[in-house]
């Protein structure tokens, strides 16, 4: 079974959200909105199918994060996310909260052995 397909977001903590986005437009050209911006790329095993990146900066006082104290959260991008939590449950892997279904995705979020939250995401590429 395949698990984590590749990442799907970098989040972190900062002291203003707006300057960070503004900072990385301006010197690096970010395309950035309030919510961070979206790197697009081609699937390499199907080129006519896109994919994103996220790259979000949050306050830092966000709760979001928690139980996690660090300063950052991965997203991971997996397959079948309702199998790889019924296996990682096996594992006696922490689940944090329950499988969420957008339109763009369904998400949960899991404990590293040293309390790093991750988020795992499903897309509908």
């Amino acid at each position: 079974m395949k698990k984590v397909t590749g990442i799907g977001g970098i989040f972190f903590k900062c002291k203003d959200p707006k300057a960070i986005n503004e900072w990385y437009k301006t010197h690096l050209g970010f395309d950035t909105t309030p919510y961070g911006t979206s790197f697009e790329w081609r699937q390499s095993d199907d080129s006519t199918k896109k994919g994103l990146t996220q790259w979000n900066p949050f306050a830092e006082n966000t709760k979001y994060f928690e139980p996690s104290a660090k300063d950052f959260m991965i997203n991971y991008r997996v397959e079948n996310l309702e199998a790889l939590v019924e296996e990682l449950r096996k594992e006696n892997v922490t689940i944090v909260d329950k499988i969420e279904t957008y339109d763009y995705g369904k998400f949960v979020h899991i404990l590293d052995i040293e309390g790093n939250k991750i988020q795992l995401w499903e897309p509908h590429d």
